[in-house]
């Protein structure tokens, strides 16, 4: 084992809010009687930093986010993550333990893509590496893909992740020259529909939907994956429309918003600050995403072993 995997360093200071975004979250939405939505518990936002990793570290934030989370608010996390450190790693170190994990044996495939080093590089990231990582503590991180079959060269290949996300999602795609306008329309508004549904799903799930307009919950934030970017998803918003149909928007933080102080004051003066972290579902329109969700509990012994191989859930529109 290298030197650099024995070595936990904190984040800086200057990259998170000490005290979280969802009680300011809250507050704003609590204004908008006509909507519905749903929140995780605890999320600190995490910014790229210039001359460090804007172009590239979108991947390590996100984590960071979900980590902040999770030492937070999950059972036991505190104890098996980074270990025991109680702290959010930086992202040297967050390759550090990346690396670590991949010596015993999580997410052997993924790894080769990297040539099992990626500690001081700017290396992209996805949803992968996401769940490895935190499947090495014995979280039951879980991947699910939402793939349009439309054109698409994977077929019914279900069960099964594809390399890091970022060299999945730029891979060509054959063009189907029998297609129309209209049946990519159709296709995008399937995709996006069959995401806001499973987000609404996992964020409402055993949980006890009252007449308040804000529902705080336990679960953890999502790891967001689209073509070349990834977000974290912190909550869902849901209106009624007539005729039955439901309108949402999704959550987000965004660590290329390298602005966490002006954000925080954004919705603690409940000003502007829809255009940082509300994103209509109409606004999806790339043809593939993937999200990494926790799954409550830590795993051991066999669970364990069980986790070194990645799979997913494959949805497709």
């Amino acid at each position: 084992m290298n030197l650099h995997t024995q070595v936990v360093l904190p984040i800086q200071p200057a990259t998170r809010s000490s005290e979280g975004f969802i009680p300011l979250l809250k507050n704003c939405l609590e204004c908008d009687a006509a909507t519905t939505s749903l929140l995780s518990s605890y999320v600190d936002h995490f910014q790229t930093q210039e001359f460090e990793d804007v172009g590239w570290g979108c991947g390590w934030r996100n984590i960071q986010m979900l980590t902040s989370h999770l030492l937070a608010k999950t059972q036991g996390a505190r104890e098996v993550l980074f270990g025991g450190s109680g702290c959010v790693p930086d992202i040297p170190s967050l390759q550090t333990w990346l690396e670590t994990a991949w010596d015993k044996g999580f997410d052997v495939a993924g790894s080769n893509d990297f040539d099992r080093k990626i500690y001081g590089k700017p290396s992209w990231i996805g949803t992968t590496e996401c769940a490895a990582l935190f499947r090495s503590f014995g979280l039951r991180a879980r991947i699910v893909d939402f793939c349009s079959d439309h054109g698409s060269n994977i077929g019914n290949n279900r069960n099964k992740v594809v390399g890091p996300m970022d060299k999945f999602l730029n891979r060509p795609v054959a063009a189907d020259a029998g297609s129309s306008h209209n049946n990519n329309n159709n296709n995008a508004v399937k995709g996006q529909q069959l995401l806001a549904d499973w987000v609404w799903s996992y964020f409402s799930r055993n949980v006890m939907l009252t007449k308040s307009k804000v529902v705080v919950t336990e679960k953890a934030p999502l790891y967001f994956q689209h073509d070349g970017h990834s977000r974290t998803i912190v909550g869902i918003q849901k209106k009624s429309l007539p005729k039955g149909m439901q309108q949402y928007n999704l959550l987000i933080l965004d660590p290329s918003h390298q602005k966490t102080q002006v954000l925080k004051t954004c919705l603690s003066k409940n000003v502007g600050w829809q255009r940082f972290i509300k994103r209509g579902v109409h606004t999806l329109k790339k043809p593939e995403y993937q999200l990494c969700y926790m799954d409550p509990g830590i795993a051991t012994g066999a669970e364990m072993e069980k986790l070194k191989i990645l799979d997913s859930t494959r949805f497709e529109f």
